[in-house]
């Protein structure tokens, strides 16, 4: 069931929008008002806030990423099948 959902929901991403949304709001999340409210002495669990958002901002991305990636190839698969 897990797989059927991941499936159907990434066939509806529609790419170059979601690409261009994805990458306006990650030049939001680095630019100076957010950088500025992470960049305090305050540590979560140790770890700088602003490494922190950083780092888990990166994380993100990648999982965002691998899921364009896995869209692309459901999508070349669907065309292969079509043949």
């Amino acid at each position: 069931m897990g797989h059927n959902f991941l499936t159907r929901a990434l066939r509806h991403l529609h790419l170059k929008e979601t690409w261009v949304i994805y990458f306006i709001f990650g030049i939001i999340m680095i630019n100076y008002p957010f950088i500025h409210i992470f960049y305090t002495p305050s540590t979560i669990f140790g770890i700088p806030a602003l490494f922190l958002y950083l780092f888990i901002g990166w994380l993100i991305a990648i999982c965002v990423i691998y899921l364009f990636v896995k869209t692309i190839n459901l999508e070349d698969e669907d065309k292969g099948e079509d043949h």
